[in-house]
Order: structure tokens, then C-alpha cells, then sequence
């Protein structure tokens, strides 16, 4: 029979989340990896019979519920759905979709504005991590503006507290500040790597290593494509000496993540460029848990990262991602190390979703469990092929061929030359033009450390 399962949609930083209340997805019968696929439409590359969006920034559910826990407001777990692969990673934690928890519990009476500012105190199941969260509602914040989105919306400060080794109780899981993973292929070769835990658990290369040395950097998201399995291999290599897997085979996908850094010319304001690959594809922005990470890193001389820097960086560290600057900071409130940045929010849609997992059996309708394949790497679906360089390029030179030849040839039929016999006007054309309102440059987040 059919279920119904109530979700908020909400934009948080630069991903989609379908959040979730977590009564709501205990469907009798079926477990909570069961109900989340079958919600999204998972495995399907479209995932057409369902919510997800068909991308890693699309395919995420937050899961809340108050919290019983003194100074604890809300507690979340976040799920990364597989797309291509029945599976749902709940190894890790997700900074852009964080940013809906503040206004989804200031929503649900589950905190109270005071003087104007809202506080969340936050505890991410996955990994134990804490987090606070405060929107000014004066109305200033509502003109925030971060790289990866258009449009302006209500900005929410998230800090993460003491957040080195949440994953694997150390900052730096293998003890060393930078790491020589071998890696094997169809050679094998070595590479230096800083393996950082912070935020998420992060596999920091320099441009060299992943061969994108002396490319543009607005090249970088589809130079990378085809050093894609090469740069999974790495991180899978990281994985094991992080102590997260005990093969690369067994290295989940959404972590470690792996960030890709190079020095910056300071005279466009960053400290670096970074481009960060998510669930095996390059991040079109940034994932704010591996900020955190690449923020603690600058702080240690020994780091791939900080061996780029010029000097080490004060509070703030400029990053410069695929979509534009993102600023990280970091502060001591109440003698405790807060690591952040700012992020907007804003409610897309409350919706009823239906739970319907029905096939016909002679001739019968019935309610069946989903079968889920073991998470090990041979069963695992492959991913798609991405698309090569060459190929892109090649299809777009004939499409635009192409173009060219129908404006030639169909040109004069389509359009003949207009006369004042028929009406037409024959001097110069009209043109319509429309501006979008100029949107005005980020206002600065409140600082956290101001308000209890």
C-alpha cells in the first residue's frame, strides 16, 4: 500500500537537500536506506521516478530531530544517495546542506530568535561533530550572496567546533603532515599527499600531481576528466593510509574527499585555487566540511597546502573555487577552536512524497523490499564513462557546423528582405533588451562570537 513521507526541499549553500524529519522515514517494513532510494528514484542515472536530481549536489537528504541532549539543539545525519548504485553513505557530513538546519528549527519552534539573532547548537550523527549556527534576522542577511548561486537569500554563519579528527580521532590520521601514497595502475608511481581530518576527511594534492600544472584554472573542471580514474586512485590510495578502508577497494566514495590546490596570484585577493572532486566528479564549487580541512592545513608548515602559501594566513583564508571566492575563518570562542564560513538557505518547496514500491505478481499488486547489492566494489554498478575532452570539443565544433550551414542555406528562404510594399519596416531593427537588477556584493556574516 501507498505511504506518504513529508520532506522539506531546501537549497543549502551551493547543493539541493530533501530534509527530513526523522519519524517521517519509518516506513513499517522498510529500513531507512530502502525508503530513501525508492524516494529518489535510485539506481537510475535520472533517477526519473524520482527527487533526486541526478547529480552528487542533488542527491542529499538531512535528517533532523530535536534534540533531548543539554546544549544540544537538533541533532542531523546527513545521507549522500547513490545515483547509478542502490547504496546510501551515511559516512559523512555535508556543509552546504548544514546550512538549512538553522532556518528549518527556527521554523519548527524548535529555537527562539532573541535580540534578532538565532543560535543553533547542532550535533551531526555521522561523525560526532559539533556545530553552531546563527542568522541575523534584521534584515540585512537576506541579500547574501555566495559563489554557486544567482540569486541572494538568508545567510547562515555555521562554525565547526574542535573539529580536527572527527572522523578518525587524529587531524592528521597517519601522523605525518605529508604522505607518500603509492599508487597502482597501469604503472605504479608515487605521490605526496597531505592527509587531513577536519570537517570530513580530506586528500590534499598540488596541481603537479594531478597533472593539471600549468592549465588555466577555469579549465580545471573539464581538463580533470581525463584523470578521473588516475585521481580515484589516489584518493582510494589515501583512504587506506587514513585508516577509512583496509583496501582501496573498500574506500567509500563520498570519503575522504580530494582537493586539488595550487598557489594563487595574490593580486586577485586568494590565497589559493582549490577544486575539490565529489562522489567522482569534480565539485562546481566547493564542499564546505573540506574547507574546514584545507583552513586547518594552512596552519602547518609541513602541508602540500601550506608549502604553496607565501606566509601563513591570519584569520581568514581565501579560497579560490570553480564558482568564485569563498572566505574560511577561524576564531577561539569560549577557549574552544571554531572553524567556518557563510552560507545561504532558502525553502523551495514543502512537499508530500509517495512511498510506493509496487510490482505486479500474477496478476496482483504487491509491496516489495528493494534488493540491495553488497557495497563491495565489484558488485557496484559502474559509474558512466565521462565525457572526454576531445569528445566535447569535437561535438560542439559540429553542432556549430552545422548551425552555420542552416543559417546559409535556409537564411534567404526563411527570411526575405523586407520591403515597405508589405508593411515591413526597412530601416534599422528594434531591439528588446532586459537587465537583471544588479546584485550587491555579500554582507558580511555576524560574528559568532558576539552572541551567546
Amino acid at each position: 500500500m501507498k505511504q506518504a513521507v513529508t520532506a522539506t526541499w531546501m537549497r543549502g549553500g551551493t547543493s539541493k537537500c530533501w530534509v527530513f524529519e526523522k519519524s517521517a522515514l519509518q516506513v513499517p517494513g522498510y529500513t531507512t536506506d530502502e525508503v530513501l532510494l525508492r524516494l529518489f528514484g535510485s539506481p537510475d542515472s535520472r533517477q526519473i521516478d524520482g527527487v533526486g536530481g541526478g547529480s552528487s549536489t542533488t542527491s542529499k537528504a538531512v535528517i533532523l530531530e530535536p534534540s533531548q541532549e543539554p546544549g544540544i539543539d537538533v541533532e542531523y545525519t546527513f545521507a549522500e544517495v547513490g545515483i547509478d548504485q542502490a547504496v546510501v553513505d551515511w559516512g559523512s557530513n555535508c556543509g552546504n546542506c548544514s546550512a538549512v538546519i538553522a532556518p528549518y528549527a527556527l521554523k519548527r519552534g524548535w529555537v527562539q530568535a532573541k535580540d534578532q539573532f538565532v543560535t543553533v547548537h547542532i550535533r551531526n550523527t555521522n561523525t560526532g561533530q559539533l556545530l553552531v549556527e546563527q542568522m541575523n534576522l534584521d534584515g540585512s542577511e537576506f541579500s547574501a550572496l555566495i559563489p554557486g548561486v544567482p540569486f541572494t537569500a538568508q545567510g547562515v554563519e555555521i562554525g565547526f567546533l574542535d573539529p580536527a579528527g572527527a572522523t578518525t580521532g587524529k587531524l592528521f590520521p597517519d601522523r605525518n603532515e605529508t604522505s607518500t601514497l603509492s599508487i597502482h595502475g597501469d604503472t605504479s608511481e608515487q605521490v605526496q599527499a597531505t592527509l587531513i581530518d577536519a570537517g570530513a576527511p580530506i586528500v590534499i594534492i598540488d596541481a603537479q600531481s594531478a597533472r593539471l600544472e600549468g592549465i588555466e584554472f577555469s579549465h580545471w573542471l573539464t581538463e580533470s576528466l581525463d584523470e578521473m580514474p588516475r585521481l580515484d586512485r589516489i584518493r582510494r590510495a589515501g583512504a587506506v593510509a587514513m585508516g577509512l578502508a583496509d583496501s582501496p577497494a573498500q574506500a567509500e566514495r563520498a570519503i575522504p574527499k580530494l582537493a586539488i590546490v595550487q598557489a594563487a596570484d595574490t593580486q586577485n585577493h586568494n590565497d589559493l585555487l582549490v577544486m575539490m572532486l565529489s562522489m567522482g566528479a569534480p565539485h562546481p564549487a566547493l564542499a564546505i566540511t573540506g574547507s574546514i580541512g584545507l583552513t586547518l592545513a594552512a596552519q602547518h608548515q609541513g602541508t602540500v597546502l601550506a608549502k604553496l602559501l607565501k606566509q601563513t594566513p591570519g584569520e581568514f583564508l581565501k579560497l579560490q573555487t570553480p564558482a568564485g571566492q569563498i572566505t574560511t575563518w577561524q576564531r577561539q570562542i569560549d577557549g574552544t577552536l571554531v572553524v567556518g564560513t557563510t552560507r545561504t538557505a532558502r525553502v523551495l518547496a514543502e512537499s508530500t512524497l509517495s512511498f510506493d514500491p509496487i510490482s505486479t505478481e500474477h496478476g496482483e499488486p504487491t509491496v516489495t523490499h528493494l534488493e540491495l547489492p553488497d557495497a563491495s566494489e565489484d558488485q557496484l554498478l559502474p559509474d558512466p564513462e565521462p565525457h572526454r575532452r576531445r569528445t566535447v570539443f569535437a561535438s560542439v565544433t559540429a553542432f556549430a557546423v552545422l548551425g552555420l550551414g542552416a543559417t546559409l542555406v535556409g537564411g534567404g528562404l526563411l527570411n526575405p528582405p523586407a520591403t515597405t510594399a508589405d508593411g515591413d519596416y526597412s530601416g534599422k531593427p528594434l531591439r528588446w533588451s532586459f537587465h537583471w537588477p544588479k546584485v550587491e556584493a555579500p554582507i558580511p556574516g555576524p560574528d559568532l562570537s558576539a552572541k551567546n
